[in-house]
Parts: C-alpha cells; structure tokens; sequence
C-alpha cells in the first residue's frame, strides 16, 4: 500500500508544482500588464484570459495535495466531540462522498474537454484553446479522487490520525 500511496503523493506534488508555476505566470502576468498599462500605456493583450486560465489551474491542481496534508478547514468542534469509533464512520461517509464527488467532476471535465476540442473552442482575445486547461483540471479532480480513495484506506487501517 505504501507504493500506491507514494504514486499518489508523486502525482499530488507534481501538479501542486504546476500549479505553482501558474501562479507565477498569473502574478508575472498581472504586474507587466499594470507596469506596461501605466508607464507605457500599452497593456497586454489577453492578460485577463491569461490570468483566468491561470487562477483556475493555481485552484484545482493544488487541491489534492492541499488535501492530502490535511490543509484545509475541518470542522474539528464536531468531530472532537464523537466518540472515537463514529469519528471513522464520519471520515469514511465524507470522503465517499468527495470521491463520487470528484469522480463525476473527473468525468464531467472530460466530457467538456473532449467536447471543446471537437468544436476548435478558444478564448477571445488570444485564442488558446480551452481543452488544454480542462483535461489539466480533470487530471487533477481524477488525484483528488485518489487522494480521497487513499485517505480512507488509512481511515480504516487506522492509521488517519
């Protein structure tokens, strides 16, 4: 199980570091186009597609190992006051939930994708297309899948906590 777990981790940080490359690219984006926009008065073209496209892919690839390290707001007022045995029942119902979840965004964002490429859908100004951007976005709701699938495994090991 280790093995699945560190293939899992592996994919989580590699889409986590492409998320942080995009979040330079939308921060390197935003301060040329205000700097240019300012001192030149000759911003760039694209830049709020650029930015979009951008903050999208910073969101959705940096969720699974955001989740994986547990970084994100839990309810722990609650699930303190279960007792122990319920707290896994708990754990267990919600990321079953996350993964039906996730596996119908996976597919969803596939579906869309496929659908974008086949009709030759781009952005406006610069004409990117967009499939790119939602095969990324289904690539990472199908770890968070995983990520949710290995977090109950460890739920129920008991080794979650």
């Amino acid at each position: 199980m280790q093995r699945v777990y560190g293939w899992i981790w592996g994919l989580s940080v590699g889409l986590h570091w492409v998320a942080g490359a995009s979040l330079v690219l939308l921060m390197l984006t935003t301060v040329a186009d205000v700097l240019l926009r300012n001192l030149c008065n000759r911003p760039i073209p694209g830049t709020y597609e650029l930015v979009g496209l951008a903050g999208g892919l910073v969101i959705g690839l940096a969720l699974p190992l955001t989740s994986w390290r547990r970084g994100h707001v839990e309810v722990d007022s609650f699930i303190g006051r279960v007792p122990m045995p319920w707290r896994g029942v708990i754990q267990v119902t919600t990321r079953l939930l996350g993964v039906a979840l996730f596996a119908i965004l996976t597919w969803n964002l596939v579906g869309l994708g496929l659908g974008m490429r086949a009709s030759g859908e781009v952005t406006a100004t610069l004409e990117l297309p967009f499939y790119p951007i939602l095969f990324a976005l289904a690539g990472a709701a199908l770890a968070q899948t995983l990520v949710f699938g290995g977090q109950i495994v460890q739920v129920v090991r008991g080794d979650y906590e």
